[in-house]
């Protein structure tokens, strides 16, 4: 399949073959397997202290007393250390030891990966996303010439995504950024802000720190692409940008 090139004014300037990569079948649910799997491997184990909830100077007095035969504080009358007291334990604690990872076999993540790189370049899935693009004949996924790898400036990637028709998508992100709720916000996450479009480029390049610092964008090399990346929350058809000399590279997928 052949997509257009791009040139820093957004116009289309030849055309380019996808690399095989991009013919694999789209399979939701494995990519959505594997992205569960992805996230259930980064969580941290969490539980509870040992003795939390039982750290009280506590006495039962017995049958016989017209009160229920709970534990009761030895200065004090009030119930302690038992799940239905004020301070008592939990009935059934989270434990740190318990394996809270998911596995997934080799070939089924890579698969998932390379559907998941295959869903960019279809137009009905990038949109049921809920992407913004302004210019309806554009190519996915969107390829450019080389000239992107040498912005520098977040001023210039600015324009640059404008000209393409793109920028819409990036104020979108801007916008719908919020406030989390719960106790998220006291556990350095207070904001929730919707992924905007995914970019592409050659390790080592000045437009890596160029478009970094836009709302939504995530900018990674060929080699460090994920299934994160790709499909974030397992919803395959991220808007994807990539430089011709990155797309070359994904013969290697």
């Amino acid at each position: 399949m052949k997509v257009n090139i791009y040139n820093m004014n957004g116009e289309a300037k030849g055309k380019i073959d996808l690399p095989e990569t991009f013919s694999e079948e789209v399979r939701e649910d494995i990519i959505h397997r594997a992205f569960q799997s992805s996230r259930a491997n980064k969580r941290q184990n969490y539980g509870a202290k040992n003795r939390a909830g039982m750290r009280h100077s506590t006495e039962q007095q017995g049958k016989g007393q017209g009160q229920a035969r709970v534990q009761r504080l030895k200065e004090g009358n009030r119930a302690a250390e038992s799940p239905q007291t004020v301070g008592g334990r939990r009935a059934h604690p989270p434990k740190s030891e318990k394996d809270l990872s998911k596995k997934i076999n080799k070939k089924e993540k890579s698969k998932a990966r390379r559907s998941a790189l295959a869903a960019t370049q279809f137009e009905e899935l990038v949109r049921e996303r809920g992407h913004k693009f302004e210019n309806e004949s554009l190519n996915f996924p969107i390829v450019v010439e080389k000239g992107i790898e040498d912005i520098s400036k977040t001023k210039e990637a600015i324009e640059f995504l404008k000209n393409i028709n793109v920028y819409s998508d990036i104020q979108r992100a801007q916008e719908g950024k919020n406030i989390r709720a719960g106790k998220g916000k006291m556990r350095d996450r207070k904001y929730k802000k919707p992924v905007s479009l995914l970019i592409v480029l050659p390790e080592g390049c000045s437009g890596i720190n160029a478009f970094s610092n836009l709302a939504g964008v995530t900018v990674k090399t060929p080699k460090n692409l994920t299934i994160d990346d790709l499909a974030p929350g397992g919803n395959p058809g991220r808007l994807t940008l990539f430089s011709v000399k990155s797309l070359n590279q994904m013969e290697d997928w």
